[in-house]
């Protein structure tokens, strides 16, 4: 049978949109033969993240970004297709992570400890790691502070070895050894005086450990003592305290003797202050004088009379 040209071109033809369907979709890292998952991802930004980037567990390729959506609220949901083969806990993270210095990512899976799998349309939890150059500034920072620390280092290194810094070593290292040697002098002279007075320190020694013992040994009766004396001072003050006592006592008891005699009648007082004639008397009395006063006053020649001759008589009123 003769197959026709035309019949021959079809099946070219057809053939050849088979494979340029086949390798484009090859070339985007579409899967032609296998089963695939989809799942999506939601993210806060996906800078250096694009269509066709890998998804990653431990470096292993098992899917890649389908792709790229931005939503009303300003977050990117990122679709994921993955080898149909791999089950994905539906605790996994998808983190999105840096691969290079230029800043490309791909995602990361952080496969989740959970017994459920996730299928088709879930959406996994999702975190973006900070990119390398992000994560490498602090670290320069740092290098930056070590730098200026060693700026300075050298700085004083090159302050020390100027000439006059080094002549003021130089000055105070003569000065060391100068100390040095007089404490070596200083302590020959003591070791020659501990040498020669050794037997005196010994005895020194010695009646301070016999006094120490006698201490020791006596305790007891230094105790005794201590506790008689404490004894005696507090049967002294004891009996002061109570003599005082009593002599408050009997000072209170006279006094109100006194007072009972006085309130009785007893003695001039008693009799002044409970006799009421007698302060009559006295008040009469007490009158009759300040009459004679002003009597006196006002008729001095009646009582006194004076005679510059003398023999003058006195003359009765």
């Amino acid at each position: 049978m003769k197959i026709k040209n035309e019949t021959k071109v079809g099946i070219l033809a057809a053939f050849s949109i088979t494979l340029l369907i086949i390798g484009y979709n090859f070339l985007k890292g579409n899967a032609i033969f296998s089963d695939e998952t989809v799942l999506f991802a939601r993210y806060s930004r996906v800078d250096g993240l694009g269509v066709s980037k890998p998804v990653l567990i431990n470096g292993y390729q098992i899917g890649r970004v389908d792709k790229l959506s931005l939503q009303t609220d300003g977050y990117i949901v990122a679709t994921l297709k993955i080898n149909g083969k791999y089950d994905i806990p539906t605790n996994s993270i998808a983190r999105l992570e840096s691969t290079d210095l230029l800043g490309s990512k791909a995602i990361v899976m952080v496969l989740g400890n959970g017994k459920q799998f996730a299928k088709d349309g879930d959406t996994l939890n999702a975190n973006v790691e900070k990119n390398l150059l992000e994560a490498v500034q602090p670290v320069q920072k740092k290098a930056e502070a070590i730098i200026d620390k060693m700026d300075s280092i050298l700085t004083s290194v090159n302050t020390m070895m100027n000439p006059d810094f080094q002549k003021n070593v130089n000055k105070s290292f003569y000065s060391i050894a100068a100390t040095l040697e007089s404490l070596e002098s200083t302590s020959v002279k003591i070791d020659n005086l501990v040498g020669t007075e050794g037997k005196r320190i010994s005895a020194i020694l010695s009646n301070v450990e016999s006094i120490s013992n006698n201490l020791n040994n006596n305790n007891k009766k230094i105790n005794s003592i201590l506790n008689n004396i404490s004894d005696v001072t507090d049967k002294v003050a004891a009996a002061n305290f109570k003599q005082t006592i009593d002599n408050a006592n009997k000072a209170v008891a006279d006094l109100q003797g006194v007072v009972s005699k006085v309130n009785s009648g007893d003695g001039t007082l008693g009799l002044l202050i409970n006799d009421r004639k007698m302060y009559d008397n006295l008040n009469s009395a007490s009158k009759n004088l300040d009459n004679l006063i002003i009597d006196l006053k006002e008729n001095p020649k009646r009582y006194v009379h004076f005679s510059i001759f003398g023999g003058g008589k006195k003359k009765d009123n």
